[in-house]
């Protein structure tokens, strides 16, 4: 699936803003670009449209040799951190042109991918909200351990998928249609409503989201005849009250 536009950034933190009407916003602010297209991919060579984005300027010595000679053959500075994004303009893009955080605009929908925060080493009570052994008549010390694993004879093994203690976090995590509150191309920042996955710093994908809007039909769509229904109710004390 195509997608409209898109940047790399990293997740600066959050904070909170206030609208016309003054009511508070919790947003994330995010360093978004400039990004250097580093590669473009066509139809007639690869068999699909898209570019590959570069982001943060780093010295030769940080990244591997074959990155390295990548770059240079197109003729682009040295890049940390290189994404591929099937744009829908993508044959209107060249190698050596910038996106800056003005690819986006205020009221834009975006997905945000990032690696989530690290715990560790964690058991199940944390890691997956597993519920605690009784803790009275000699529960011993063993209240927070995962507990029975199945039966024995028969299947005489652990099922895939059981839940168990082990390394938490650090996994790609998307969060799906938020808001774009505010643009600022000179600061390179994009402050989006609500929380994104990560540490400070760390780094993040921002996209056109994958959500389709859904259309209104009318005025009259999606109100039911059902009296049941709330939709169909003209006073909503009474499920009866509606008459046809």
């Amino acid at each position: 699936m195509q997608m409209q536009k898109a940047i790399i950034g990293k997740k600066v933190g959050m904070t909170q803003i206030f609208d016309e009407s003054g009511k508070v916003i919790p947003v994330t602010v995010i360093e978004a670009g400039p990004c250097v297209v580093t590669q473009k991919m066509t139809a007639e060579k690869e068999g699909y449209e898209a570019v590959q984005l570069g982001y943060e300027e780093v010295s030769e010595k940080h990244i591997s040799k074959p990155e390295a000679g990548h770059l240079k053959k197109n003729g682009i500075g040295m890049l940390k951190h290189l994404k591929e994004f099937k744009l829908e303009n993508a044959a209107e893009l060249n190698v050596g042109d910038v996106l800056k955080a003005d690819v986006f605009a205020a009221g834009d929908k975006v997905d945000v991918t990032g690696t989530s925060k690290g715990h560790g080493y964690a058991g199940v009570v944390k890691r997956h909200g597993a519920q605690r052994t009784p803790t009275s008549h000699g529960g011993g010390p063993v209240h927070r351990h995962a507990g029975s694993m199945g039966s024995g004879t028969d299947p005489s093994r652990i099922f895939k998928g059981k839940i168990g203690a082990g390394h938490m976090g650090v996994d790609q995590v998307t969060v799906q249609n938020l808001d774009v509150v505010q643009v600022d191309p000179e600061l390179n920042m994009l402050v989006i409503r609500g929380a994104i996955p990560g540490p400070k710093g760390g780094l993040v994908y921002v996209k056109s989201t994958a959500k389709v809007a859904p259309v209104k039909k009318g005025e009259g769509a999606g109100i039911s005849l059902n009296p049941q229904k709330a939709s169909a109710r003209v006073n909503p004390q009474k499920a009866s009250a509606r008459t046809k």
